[in-house]
């Protein structure tokens, strides 16, 4: 299980949209909601069939099976009410508080929970991403990390299906 299988359930819900089936307004809540109830069915599935990751970067990654959750969750996280700053995932206390409402946070639980020992140790990259002074600046690298470490890997993007829903648009030469 991979980042791939997170891109097909996106592209699941872009079907949705261009089927008519989400509106634009709701979109949010498709992420919030729909996104969240499969990450917790993902994340069940891999605790119960010990999945292995699909191409994990071991260490080097954000998590061995997930990316989406950390970019939808810094977007989410943006201005939240709770005055939660990035470096809030360094106390266990304010992610345990907090994972149930947040897409970020509970990503961050999940790893508490199946890794061991400090989590700068076995999750360097999340780590340094605690010192970035706010939620939209990662959301921005967050983006920016999808297109280049799931989008332009064509291991990943081999196995989508493109149609009338999903049209694949070649980029223009360089």
């Amino acid at each position: 299980y991979g980042t791939g299988h997170e891109l097909h359930f996106l592209c699941f819900l872009a079907a949705l949209a261009a089927l008519g089936a989400l509106a634009p307004a709701d979109v949010a809540a498709a992420v919030l909601h729909a996104f969240a109830a499969y990450m917790t069915l993902m994340r069940a599935l891999q605790r119960r069939y010990q999945h292995e990751p699909a191409g994990s970067k071991g260490v080097y990654g954000l998590d061995d099976y997930h990316h989406l959750p950390f970019l939808f969750g810094a977007a989410q996280l943006d201005g939240n009410p709770d005055g939660l700053t990035p470096d809030a995932v360094l106390d266990a206390g304010k992610v345990r508080a907090h994972a149930d409402n947040y897409l970020y946070l509970a990503a961050i639980q999940w790893i508490l929970e199946e890794k061991r020992g400090p989590f700068g140790e076995h999750s360097p990259t999340l780590y340094d991403i605690t010192a970035v002074p706010n939620w939209a600046k990662i959301q921005s690298g967050m983006t920016k990390m999808y297109h280049g470490e799931v989008l332009a890997k064509f291991p990943v993007v081999q196995h989508l299906l493109f149609g009338p829903l999903l049209p694949f648009e070649p980029a223009a030469p360089a």
